[in-house]
């Protein structure tokens, strides 16, 4: 079945100064998606307050990700999240392990980790956290439930290139298998490591900042040296022709203007196609 389209235009896990770009994106990648098979979260415009948590506009967050989950148990088959910043896939993410609770496995294509929690973290911001949650550590109020975390060992990080000691250290620790962009070129290594883990079906979180800010302009965070457009396509093709793909995310489109988004677009309607096709 076609996936339905879900449009969370978050800012507020970003701590990046282009962070309110984030809603622009998100809003003109709903404007080139079939209206009838699209879904909007209503995201508020506050930033929302820590609540001593040590992450900043934690409690809207929160509210987001409730309205998120709400809108996820509508839909029928499986879900392709728009971002908005990557926090957006702790909803997702949840959504669909509750469905596929004992085989799923997640390829977190992003530049960066996101494996802090809020003591580790040098910004306070929940982007920087997600994937640990998702992996069942952090704030509790931001953990999944048992039956819907995903365990670091199922988990593949591909193209992560700027990643903190704090992470690093608990790469190492969990031996969490990271493909660097120049071992992603063909899809061979992300097939195997797919295959070691036992995957049968996959959550792909692709954070557009994975590609070279060369390949996509309009990018939150700008990491020098990651994937071109085709080569993650590929990826994503060759993910899909040998799994079935559980749900997915696109998150971290942030144009400067109008023009510079239009010329951005070709590329991310290129990338949904990937993964919708």
């Amino acid at each position: 079945m076609a996936p339905t389209f879900v449009v969370v235009p978050q800012w507020q896990g970003s701590v990046s100064p282009r962070a309110m770009r984030l809603v622009d994106g998100a809003e003109m990648i709903r404007g080139d998606l079939p209206s009838s098979a699209t879904a909007v979260v209503d995201v508020p415009v506050e930033a929302g307050d820590a609540i001593e948590s040590g992450i900043h506009r934690l409690s809207t967050i929160l509210l987001v990700r409730e309205r998120q989950a709400a809108v996820l148990r509508g839909v029928s088959d499986w879900a392709l999240t728009i971002g908005g910043d990557c926090g957006v896939s702790l909803a997702s993410v949840e959504h669909a392990a509750r469905q596929h609770p004992n085989d799923l496995a997640l390829v977190w294509f992003d530049a960066r980790p996101r494996l802090h929690t809020a003591e580790s973290s040098p910004s306070g911001g929940f982007g920087g956290m997600v994937l640990r949650a998702i992996s069942g550590e952090g704030r509790p109020e931001l953990l999944l439930d048992a039956a819907s975390t995903v365990p670091l060992d199922r988990i593949i990080l591909a193209g992560a290139r700027d990643m903190d000691d704090a992470e690093a250290e608990v790469i190492d620790r969990h031996h969490v298998p990271v493909l660097s962009a120049n071992s992603l070129e063909t899809p061979d290594a992300l097939l195997a490591a797919l295959r070691e883990v036992g995957a049968s079906r996959v959550y792909l979180h692709i954070g557009l900042d994975v590609l070279d800010p060369a390949a996509l302009t309009g990018l939150a965070d700008l990491v020098p040296f990651g994937l071109e457009v085709e080569a993650l396509t590929r990826l994503i093709t060759a993910v899909r022709g040998e799994f079935t793909l559980a749900g997915a995310t696109i998150a971290g489109f942030a144009p400067a203007t109008i023009d510079a988004g239009n010329d951005d677009m070709s590329s991310i309607l290129r990338i949904i196609g990937a993964v919708t096709r």
